[in-house]
């Protein structure tokens, strides 16, 4: 068993805490890329929305459904060309913090700077209008499944991304695809059980940095979910994923912290085509 915390413990020196008043919206899991252009379509009008009524947005990690690094805007993409002329748009407008997923982890401050962003740190605790929030991407929680814990590492070591950015863009989107496959194949034969988070693993993400709200990604099952950590009451509310291509009915949506408190928010026309499909 771990440890009650108590006032005087210390945070692990890798938070990082921003200070992040009014009203945030956060989005996370939208898997932009060329075969998306309805979900791509949706976000866009979203981040006009955000534009106007946040105060400041945060993208949560696995906006791209993949990055194989930030040279590629090089390259004559219209999707992504699109896309990122939307962000910059965003950003001149109010604060952008763009987070990095298990998709697009080489996302870079180069991209974030091109695009007028901030790059968010991991994990982030922000300091809100409805207190103190524990926020990343969700996939360092799915502690059960080992396979994928042992290739999170691997990819992150600063070394083997060197020697992956090295490749030219062509070897690159090779191996990038290579793995999606692999991961899908794979991502057959798990339980529901091993692709959700591990309830230890956010139990000592909340004890370690003292907040009683975590908010993430990844799973694909937003949620609030209510837990009980060191006799407090806590509480984890999992982000909306995106797809308007190929989900039957459609999905999307975001998170919204505000002095009312955490809340989440469907996207409009993910709401309409369930309301039509009763």
């Amino acid at each position: 068993m771990f440890p009650p915390k108590t006032s005087s413990s210390r945070k692990p020196p890798s938070l990082n805490k921003l200070a992040l008043p009014g009203r945030i919206w956060i989005a996370s899991d939208v898997h932009l890329g060329p075969d998306s252009p309805a979900t791509a379509a949706a976000f866009h009008a979203f981040l006009e929305q955000a534009a106007g009524q946040a105060d400041t947005l945060i993208l949560a990690g696995d906006i791209f459904d993949a990055w194989i690094g930030d040279d590629v805007i090089r390259q004559p993409r219209p999707w992504l060309e699109t896309s990122l002329h939307a962000l910059q748009t965003v950003a001149k407008r109010i604060p952008l913090w763009v987070g990095r997923g298990n998709r697009d982890f080489l996302i870079s401050p180069h991209l974030t700077h091109a695009i007028g962003a901030r790059l968010l740190p991991e994990p982030a605790l922000l300091a809100t209008d409805a207190g103190e929030i524990l926020l990343a991407h969700g996939d360092e929680y799915c502690t059960a499944d080992a396979r994928y814990q042992r290739f999170r590492r691997i990819v992150r070591h600063p070394g083997v991304q060197r020697a992956y950015l090295s490749l030219p863009l062509r070897a690159r989107q090779s191996i990038a695809d290579w793995a999606r496959r692999r991961s899908m194949r794979s991502n057959r034969y798990k339980s529901a059980e091993i692709m959700d988070v591990t309830p230890q693993a956010v139990e000592q993400a909340l004890r370690e940095s003292g907040s009683a709200t975590l908010i993430h990604g990844h799973t694909h099952r937003p949620a609030h979910h209510t837990l009980q950590v060191d006799g407090r009451r806590c509480e984890r509310w999992v982000i909306p994923d995106w797809d308007f291509d190929h989900a039957t009915p459609s999905r999307g949506g975001w998170v919204e912290v505000s002095v009312r408190g955490v809340q989440i928010v469907r996207h409009p026309a993910s709401q309409a085509q369930v309301q039509a499909s009763k």
